[in-house]
């Protein structure tokens, strides 16, 4: 049995505990006369209602309340911002002292006057319950507070059900109209009495119940209903929330236009219950005539704070929001699977923080919505901005230039609304991605470093029809080529030997291309994937040579956290969404950490900036660099795809990395042609980047990168071959093998056979950077070698240089010997000259005595 009552003695009170808690025969013969009726319903006989009563189940385990959660971002002074909240039922638990006392007294006084005496059952009102049973077939009224606690606790075990037709016949079973129900729920009623204090019932009473649609709790109906706290609540408002737990569907007051309780008539229907409400606190002594006449001459005036529920209450963060959703439901710590772990969310009571630098994220709206139109004629237009901490992964900006919405019903192309989020993977609610273009060019840069070749080295950058054959180790036969493939320079470059730098700088197409000629294709795409970079569809990146030039289709978030790798002295982390999360008690949580990893050396890193800080500084991203204030050391590439159809501008300081560009989302666009308010389209990034940098700089400052070694920044210098008397084909190998261009000079007059090499530029012995262009000229034949006449008579001298005009020049000589003979030729013997060419020979001749 239930031991004695410890309460009051009057014979209601001792009705109530006797027949629900007392040992005695006299208790059997009350619970007996209390329970038979409504057990004879069911077919039993009344000599063992007390028996099959006491057999009940009395232990109800009682699970954490289901409560909204949100998401919150943190203001620079460290105070949380409320993005959105999600929740099925709208409820914030809230402990007993922050309750008002005139909610506690209005729910006793309204619902179960004699809360505080009875043992769970209120005996006086079960037996008139049960009367009006036996008279209606129904169950109706009766029930204590407790025995309504216990009814939405068996509710709510059924709103966690996940299965549609288990969560239904929970549902129908906790609430059913039912003797066996009732009987169930009184003793499940004395079973939580005897484990919880009375004042701990009316908290979670008060706290689980029910106060219309999905607003649960009374800390979340008084925010809902009046814009206030369960513990600021005035006293008629207490009894008017008080009145709709009664019957939420009545009494609500969020239907203005409703008929019989709407704001024409004072929400009658509700002032009348508050009203009985009222006169029962007055008649239990719980407030004084005065209150109670302030109360009743109030009019019921409602203030409806509708939560925010969903990322679509975020606003310009609400794509941030989006992604922090996509990592809940991806993170184990909430569930087995995608719909365990939201319904826990949404259920849970978590305050999940953020990485949103709302500073930044502000930057980044005001400027996107300043720049990029969210429509466009005849154009489906994207505009994306996303910041992330070097070193840290903490997304620190995102936004696009659409409003969000999961509607399913909104137009998918062109519209302003999109739930697709253009910052990240498809995995992550993203898109299929964007081609980068140019910006993909820093991992062809890396390997190139990586591979021991250096800034200063130069590479055949002419425009060719056919580039050949690549080195390729991924594919069959490890070469590959693309027969056709001709990229253009943007800006029409011509130069035939750019070194790395200068591709770097310019964005020189066909320079990256010659320098892929030296590398492995299949090392590009792996330098890549080393910085997390993948194709935002998910597939594997593509390695072609167009690949080079940026044709995968990429999400930005995963150039900013490569740029953030770049920065970071070649060590990339991978992104994060969420700082901390707290638990409905406060607990903290285990949630999702970046993991770093070193993509490349140190060293290839230092190189790769200093080469792309003079992007900023003197190439093509000098346009974002110069807007930018104040200004840190910073990196930067800018992308543009072929028709100028995306444009893109990524780049970093030591502490920030930011992506910036105009997408065409479907369809083609020429943004060169393009104005958005008079500006152009094209550089939209260049307005934008420097926008939120500029934030970043002033917040985050930050330092110099880490400078180059001259190894990584100037070509090692390798000597010349002596190429004179070989075949062109054999130069050009030769040339190439040592690392050089070669370059075809044509023909010059050379007295070697046609057709060989006779002479190079520089010559053969020099010393010369790898990669330096070297001019190769070969022999036309068209020269004849001056044969050595010296020591021969004039007329044998003249017969040996018959193919030239012969010019007789005399000098004194004191040999005898001599005269007559050729002392010297010019040009000189062994030279080459054209047939015809004057050779003027120098005859000796006698000197005078004593000259």
């Amino acid at each position: 049995m239930y031991g004695k009552p410890n309460t009051r003695r009057n014979f209601e009170a001792v009705g109530g505990l006797l027949g629900f808690v007392g040992t005695s025969v006299v208790a059997g013969v009350l619970v007996a006369a209390a329970v038979t009726p409504a057990l004879g319903l069911s077919g039993l006989a009344a000599t063992n209602a007390i028996t099959v009563f006491e057999n009940l189940p009395d232990y109800l385990k009682i699970d954490q309340l289901s409560q909204k959660s949100n998401i919150y971002a943190t203001t620079s002074t460290g105070v949380p911002y409320l993005l959105a909240s999600f929740y099925d039922q709208n409820r914030v638990e809230v402990a007993s002292d922050a309750i008002n006392q005139f909610v506690k007294d209005a729910a006793t006084s309204g619902e179960d006057p004699r809360f505080y005496d009875h043992g769970g059952i209120d005996l006086q009102g079960t037996v008139t319950g049960i009367v009006t049973t036996v008279a209606t077939g129904d169950v109706r009224g009766g029930s204590s507070i407790t025995q309504q606690y216990v009814k939405n606790v068996l509710v709510q075990k059924c709103e966690v059900l996940t299965d549609t037709q288990k969560k239904s016949d929970c549902y129908d079973a906790a609430i059913a109209k039912t003797p066996d129900r009732k009987l169930k729920e009184m003793r499940l009623a004395i079973g939580v009495e005897k484990k919880y204090a009375k004042d701990d019932i009316l908290r979670q009473y008060l706290n689980i119940t029910g106060f219309g649609g999905t607003v649960y709790g009374i800390e979340s109906a008084a925010e809902y209903y009046f814009g206030s706290t369960a513990a600021t609540l005035t006293l008629p408002q207490a009894a008017s929330l008080v009145t709709i737990v009664n019957n939420p569907v009545k009494f609500q007051l969020d239907q203005p236009d409703s008929e019989t309780n709407g704001a024409a008539n004072g929400y009658a229907a509700n002032k009348d219950r508050r009203d009985y409400i009222l006169d029962q606190m007055l008649k239990y002594g719980k407030i004084n005539q005065a209150d109670h006449d302030a109360a009743i001459a109030t009019a019921i005036e409602p203030s409806i704070h509708v939560p925010s529920t969903g990322c679509q209450t975020a606003g310009g963060s609400a794509f941030f929001c989006d992604l922090v959703v996509n990592t809940l439901q991806n993170d184990p710590t909430f569930g087995a699977d995608d719909t365990t772990r939201m319904a826990n969310f949404r259920r849970g009571g978590f305050n999940v923080y953020t990485t949103l630098d709302l500073d930044m994220q502000q930057a980044a709206e005001a400027t996107m919505k300043a720049n990029v139109p969210d429509t466009y004629p005849g154009w489906d237009v994207g505009g994306v901005i996303v910041s992330v901490g070097v070193g840290t992964g903490k997304v620190l900006a995102m936004t696009q230039n659409k409003d969000y919405s999961q509607d399913p019903d909104v137009p998918i192309t062109g519209s302003n609304l999109t739930g697709i989020n253009y910052n990240t993977n498809v995995d992550q609610g993203g898109s299929h991605g964007f081609q980068p273009g140019s910006t993909y060019k820093v991992f062809t840069l890396a390997e190139w470093l990586t591979e021991g070749h250096s800034l200063n080295e130069r590479v055949d950058s002419r425009r060719k029809a056919n580039w050949g054959t690549f080195r390729d180790s991924c594919a069959t036969g490890g070469t590959v080529s693309f027969p056709g493939y001709n990229p253009k320079n943007d800006s029409n470059e011509s130069g035939a030997n750019y070194s790395a730098l200068q591709s770097t700088i310019g964005s020189i197409n066909t320079g990256f291309i010659g320098m892929a000629k030296k590398l492995d294709l299949c090392g590009i795409r792996k330098t890549a994937e080393a910085f997390d970079v993948t194709r935002a569809d998910g597939a594997p990146l593509e390695q072609g040579a167009s690949a080079v030039l940026g044709t995968n289709e990429v999400a930005p978030l995963s150039m900013a956290v490569a740029f953030a790798g770049i920065a970071n002295k070649g060590t990339t982390c991978s992104p994060i969404v969420i700082d901390h999360i707290t638990g409905s008690d406060g607990t903290a949580l285990a949630v999702p950490q970046s993991a770093c990893h070193q993509s490349v050396d140190p060293n290839v890193a230092a190189g790769m900036t200093t080469a792309m800080q003079q992007v900023m500084a003197s190439g093509t991203g000098s346009a974002s660099f110069k807007a930018t204030s104040p200004k840190s050391p910073m990196i930067g590439k800018t992308g543009t795809t072929d028709g100028n159809k995306d444009t893109w501008m990524s780049g970093a300081s030591t502490t920030v990395a930011t992506v910036a560009g105009v997408m065409s989302v479907t369809g083609d666009r020429d943004q060169r042609t393009t104005s958005f308010n008079g500006q152009q389209a094209a550089t939209a990034r260049h307005r934008m980047w420097p926008d939120v940098m500029s934030v970043a700089n002033a917040k985050y400052p930050g330092v110099a990168f880490p400078a180059a070694s001259g190894a990584v920044i100037n070509a090692a210098q390798v000597s010349i071959p002596d190429l004179r008397g070989k075949s062109l084909s054999q130069a050009q190998s030769t040339l190439e093998s040592a690392g050089f261009l070669f370059v075809n000079g044509g023909t010059i007059d050379s007295e070697l056979p046609a057709g060989v090499v006779a002479n190079t530029e520089p010559g053969g012995g020099a010393s010369a950077a790898r990669g330096a262009a070297v001019t190769v000229r070969t022999s036309n034949a068209a020269l004849v070698v001056v044969p050595d006449v010296s020591g021969k008579r004039e007329v044998e001298a003249r017969a040996a240089l018959s193919n030239f005009t012969v010019v007789k020049n005399e000098t004194d000589v004191k040999d005898p010997a001599l005269v007559g003979t050729v002392v010297t030729t010019s040009p000189p013997a062994g030279s080459a000259a054209r047939p015809g060419d004057a050779v003027t020979i120098v005859v000796g001749r006698l000197a005078a005595a004593g000259g």
